[in-house]
């Protein structure tokens, strides 16, 4: 389990964490969520010593990362895709890594063919794509086969077979009893991935829950009502406290109150209904909504014409081309620092 307890860290003037305090549990993926500028990248960099916290601490099943005897064998992190000298070989960067941590060699072949790496372990790494980066990365964090592990936007530059191998990886992970631990802005994959989310903006802590908790907390649930006398059940709807929008479809759009609730009244006052759903929110809904009060870096409107649009990569890869194909054809900008 990771601790993090009042955890504050300042850069200068700035606070980029601040008294932050939350669990990850093992046995389950819990998602790091946050805006950029939230303070996530600087969080992780603290849970593994990188960082040194102005304030509270961070605890790996009770002990400070500094004060484990054997880091790579309890905790390993994917934090920087590209941490390795680009011209040393795939399987020499690993070999280096396991003799630092007393890890057998003999791992370095085993994690290579867990990440999909092992016909271009041959190769030097400063050839590789994003993409291929990630997964010699999350090879790295397997080597000691640890319980707990870290990833910061881990399927970044990642295909989409290579998204599904690594949300199935951590999930397999969590299953066997692991903490994982794994940051990430693509709320649609992190939905797919993650049971558990802590969210943070401007340092401090949002929300700590279940994404199911989370999205069925979200305003922007509703329930879809269909029924051929809406003047009948309107009155009570909004009688009741519920918030009513007409659909140009006929369709009556309720927030305020849950399913149950809208066609029970819809009952008392004899009105059919022929349509009755709730409506849930996305995850990226909720996140936006729990986020909207802490954004550091908004943007504004996006263009509309001009130079921008049709604007399109002068060639793409093909389906079936491997992703060590190309080395530039998966090379896409790292995240910004958070």
């Amino acid at each position: 389990m990771i601790e993090v307890r009042h955890l504050t860290k300042r850069f200068g003037a700035k606070i980029a964490v601040d008294d932050l305090s939350f669990n990850v549990r093992s046995g389950t993926v819990t998602g790091f969520l946050g805006p950029n500028g939230a303070g996530k990248t600087t969080t992780l960099r603290t849970i593994v010593g990188l960082a040194h916290a102005d304030q509270g601490d961070a605890r790996i099943d009770g002990v400070a990362y500094r004060g484990l005897p054997a880091p790579m064998r309890q905790v390993g992190a994917l934090l920087e895709a590209k941490a390795y000298h680009p011209g040393r070989r795939a399987r020499d960067h690993l070999r280096a890594l396991a003799v630092a941590g007393r890890i057998p060699t003999s791992r370095v072949d085993e994690v290579l063919g867990i990440v999909g790496l092992s016909d271009v372990a041959g190769r030097r790494a400063g050839g590789f794509s994003l993409g291929m980066a990630q997964r010699l990365g999350i090879a790295a964090a397997l080597l000691g086969d640890p319980p707990v592990l870290l990833f910061d936007e881990p399927v970044n530059g990642l295909d989409p077979e290579g998204i599904v191998w690594a949300r199935n990886l951590m999930q397999s992970l969590a299953a066997q009893g692991r903490t994982v631990f794994v940051s990430s802005h693509l709320m649609s994959e992190m939905a797919l991935t993650a049971s558990h989310v802590i969210v943070i903006g401007r340092g401090r802590l949002i929300a700590d829950s279940s994404i199911e908790d989370i999205v069925n907390g979200s305003s922007r649930t509703s329930v879809r009502l269909r029924t051929p006398e809406p003047e009948l059940v309107l009155p009570r709807l909004e009688a009741a406290g519920a918030v009513v929008a007409r659909n140009g479809d006929g369709a009556i759009t309720v927030t305020g109150l849950a399913a149950p609730a809208v066609g029970d009244l819809a009952f008392q006052a004899g009105a059919p209904v022929h349509e009755l759903v709730t409506v849930q929110a996305s995850l990226e809904e909720a996140f936006m909504e729990l986020t909207q009060g802490a954004v550091e870096f908004g943007a504004g409107a996006a263009p509309t014409g001009g130079a921008l649009a049709g604007a399109a990569p002068a060639t793409w890869p093909t389906a079936t081309q491997a992703p060590w194909a190309s080395p530039g054809a998966q090379t896409a900008p790292g995240p910004e620092e958070h």
